[in-house]
């Protein structure tokens, strides 16, 4: 099949005409229209519907164009990795980071860490959530992400990283109906609070909303919050409380305002894990990057955080 037709074809439906796409491309519009007709010969499928006000793709034409979008950006790819083939990895590489995670405390880390490797790269960096995540990975839109894991998703491959209890944060003059020096709090207890927790699209949301639908529990929500800021200043007027894997916990309120307590009766779980496409190849600059990630990740795990080889107890009691 030839790119060139491939491409044609990609212009035609983002144009929504193809007067309008031959004159961006400087070919003649019959011209155009003969390599559409080439195409759906080829294909034995008709791909356009043809209207005075211009053109839309029919289903055959849909599953085209997403093909077509995949195929032209490797090709792309392919000439640029071939052309910078032997200079130092360069270009732009995008990763999506998950607010309210530990992954979120590595970005100083991950940009000081790629810059002094790999100067030509430019990292874009973003907070994603795991429902949204799927598309933005399979368009080519993002890298590789460190997210909460949501489960399977088609098009994505997860690494999982660790698995974290999660733990109740609450402002410290709160009174709760806990032993001081246990460090922990039951779903029921937790349950009575009302809490800040970010949309449902978010993995996070879910699972605290499984469990507590498990236990039979009515989950007092106060607001729907996607700010560490504002969620810091919220908990801060002890306006409700959160609740978070210990790692987030302790890298976004470490200070002496704030309780973390681990949720038991039963234990909640969640999976950080490192999101990557597994339909086609990273770029160069993409594979230097992702190099650079999973090492930085070992070694924290290493330090820190119980690897995910020894069972999630272990992890949990390491957090």
């Amino acid at each position: 099949m030839d790119t060139r037709k491939l491409a044609y074809f990609v212009k035609i439906v983002d144009s929504g005409s193809i007067t309008k796409a031959a004159a961006a491309l400087h070919v003649a519009q019959p011209a155009l229209s003969q390599q559409v007709s080439a195409l759906e010969t080829e294909l034995k499928q008709r791909l356009l519907i043809r209207s005075k006000q211009g053109v839309e793709p029919t289903a055959a034409g849909h599953t085209l164009y997403r093909h077509a979008q995949t195929i032209l950006r490797q090709v792309e790819q392919a000439r640029i990795d071939v052309a910078a083939s032997g200079a130092a990895p360069s270009g732009r590489v995008s990763i999506a980071i998950a607010p309210y995670s530990m992954a979120s405390s590595l970005t100083p880390r991950i940009i000081r860490e790629v810059g002094r490797r790999y100067p030509d790269i430019v990292l874009h960096l973003t907070e994603i959530y795991g429902g949204v995540l799927s598309e933005a990975i399979k368009n080519g839109r993002l890298d590789m992400a460190l997210i909460y894991e949501p489960g399977p998703i088609r098009g994505v491959q997860f690494t999982t990283l660790i698995v974290e209890d999660l733990y109740l944060v609450v402002n410290a003059a709160r009174e709760l109906p806990v032993d001081p020096g246990a460090g922990t709090i039951t779903l029921e207890a937790a349950a009575t609070l009302g809490l800040f927790l970010p949309e449902r699209i978010h993995t996070l949301r879910q699972v605290v909303e499984a469990g507590f639908d498990s236990k039979g529990l009515t989950l007092h929500l106060v607001g729907e919050v996607e700010s560490v800021p504002s969620l810091t200043r919220l908990l801060r007027s002890d306006l409700g409380a959160t609740i978070l894997p210990k790692s987030a916990a302790d890298a976004l309120f470490h200070e002496e305002d704030f309780r973390v307590l681990r949720i038991t009766g039963p234990a909640l779980q969640c999976k950080i894990a490192l999101c990557t496409p597994d339909h086609e190849p990273l770029s160069e600059a993409g594979s230097a990057v992702l190099l650079v990630l999973k090492e930085m990740l070992q070694e924290m795990l290493r330090s820190k955080y119980q690897p995910l080889s020894s069972g999630p107890s272990a992890a949990a009691d390491a957090s």
